[in-house]
């Protein structure tokens, strides 16, 4: 029987999985025998007459991951996109339609005018960014590499050291999840692939996205070759389906559609990403041909634990985005009534139930009240684990009730922006039981022209650091292991 691309290469992330888990108990073995024998060759010298005063000198080796210093020239940058709008409470007025193909001023940010519809929804203004592909100044890093919170420590130090990503804390009773910030292939991303590739956004984080058991991103572009681009909208995108394939080549597995760029084609655009999603065998959720589709999960299975994807926005440009009982749209979770069923029925059907929200102020560092609000309740109603996007920069982590809330994941694959903090980035991995209890590790990361890499040394300590500092009731280690604090 002919496997499909995704059945092929879920089997082939298994067999990875299987070999490196191989790999890591022969090392571990390996090592044990060398200490032995290093030991007894101490001992043996110590008590066989060759003049040692001590009975035994036998000092223990310490293996330590290397953190290579990283930092190359950052590439010069490709043409920018349009200009920046600081975050301002009014509307944004004026659109450039461009459709995304050439990308000279549609590119990276979002404006997300939430808008009204039904009763007691609060208009939110989501201000532009702006995007000019400038660098930051990071070093690309190396393709299999990883940074100095790459490495684990104790037994998992191969895992890190071998440049696979370092799950935390993996094993047959869990099931290993990662996740990513926004990912935009248009504009000048698009432009980027046409000329490297469609693979080049994942060149260096291919091993990262590739190990664990389900990968997830949130996808902030339509796919479709036709639409009408939403009036009044400053930046609005449509990207090729012929993007999809090295997607989900990539490693990652299920993407969220519920953002403020989904619909930046029209209903039309909207269904034919979902269409051309089914086709490349990517599941998807957070937006559907109505409301019953919008709010379903995507349910995935790993070291037989089941896991629920919800997709959820709190940033709708107009009414009209959000789905209906007859009409097609976004999951919203402006009142979170609906959001809170649908977790709660989720957590009837899997083990694990992970929110993956849209929300939040562009360009801050730290949480705003309706985050900590809906991120409270969606825990409250059952969820394990609640992964946020949209601000297009990385925010902290918060430990509330034994569960986790990672605020931003910032940007994963985008456009360039001109605030430096926008190229920060990182991949997000969870290893969760059966329970719904989940061990965090953060790969820090930046982005030079739209490509992730890890960093390394004193700059991968530097930004786990900063992101540790804006955390609630949790802290993030020099290894990037995220804990919970008093």
């Amino acid at each position: 029987m002919v496997m499909s691309r995704s059945e092929s290469h879920q089997r082939q992330k298994k067999q990875r999985s299987k070999r490196l888990r191989r790999l890591v108990v022969i090392n571990g073995i390996l090592l044990l025998l060398i200490g032995a024998a290093a030991v007894a060759y101490l001992v043996q010298r110590g008590g066989g007459g060759d003049k040692l005063d001590a009975p035994s000198n036998g000092n223990g080796t310490t293996a330590q991951d290397g953190a290579g210093n990283g930092g190359g020239d950052a590439p010069p940058a490709p043409e920018g996109d349009a200009g920046s709008v600081p975050d301002a409470p009014s509307e944004n007025a004026g659109a450039s339609n461009n459709g995304g193909a050439d990308g000279a001023t549609n590119g990276g940010t979002d404006e997300g005018n939430a808008g009204g519809g039904t009763a007691g929804d609060a208009p939110v203004n989501a201000p532009a960014d702006t995007p000019t592909d400038a660098p930051a100044g990071a070093s690309p890093g190396a393709d299999a590499g990883t940074g100095a919170a790459g490495g684990q420590s104790g037994s998992d130090s191969s895992q890190g050291s071998a440049g696979n990503g370092g799950i935390a804390g993996p094993g047959e009773d869990t099931a290993d999840l990662s996740f990513t910030g926004d990912i935009l292939l248009a504009a000048s991303v698009e432009k980027l692939m046409l000329k490297n590739g469609y693979d080049y956004p994942y060149a260096k984080v291919r091993n990262f996205l590739q190990l664990s058991d389900v990968t997830a991103a949130n996808l902030e572009t339509p796919v479709t070759l036709r639409g009408t681009p939403a009036p009044d909208k400053q930046y609005v995108y449509k990207s090729s389906p012929d993007a999809l394939p090295a997607l989900v080549d990539s490693g990652i597995d299920v993407v969220n559609l519920a953002n403020n760029h989904t619909l930046d084609q029209g209903e039309e655009g909207l269904l034919d990403t979902i269409d051309y999603l089914n086709k490349a065998k990517m599941p998807n959720m957070g937006a559907g041909k109505d409301d019953t589709e919008a709010f379903k999960p995507v349910i995935k299975e790993a070291n037989g634990i089941r896991i629920a994807y919800l997709g959820l926005t709190r940033v709708v440009p107009v009414g009209s985005w959000k789905a209906g009982k007859d009409h097609p749209g976004l999951a919203e979770s402006y009142d979170p009534t609906r959001a809170v069923a649908a977790i709660k029925k989720a957590k009837e059907e899997a083990d694990v139930v992970v929110v993956m929200v849209h929300w939040g102020t562009e360009l801050a560092d730290k949480p705003n009240a309706d985050q900590t609000r809906l991120g409270h309740a969606y825990i409250d109603a059952g969820a394990d684990l609640v992964v946020g996007s949209h601000p297009h920069v990385l925010q902290g982590f918060e430990a509330y009730k034994g569960k986790w809330i990672a605020y931003s994941l910032g940007n994963f694959i985008f456009s360039g922006m001109p605030d430096k903090r926008t190229a920060d980035t990182g991949i997000l991995d969870a290893a969760c039981d059966a329970g719904g209890t989940c061990s965090l590790l953060l790969h820090p990361m930046r982005a030079v022209q739209s490509q992730p890499a890890p960093l390394e040394g004193a700059e991968a300590a530097a930004l786990l650091k900063r992101i540790s500092g804006i955390s609630i009731h949790a802290s993030i280690d020099s290894n990037g292991r995220v804990q919970m604090k008093e």
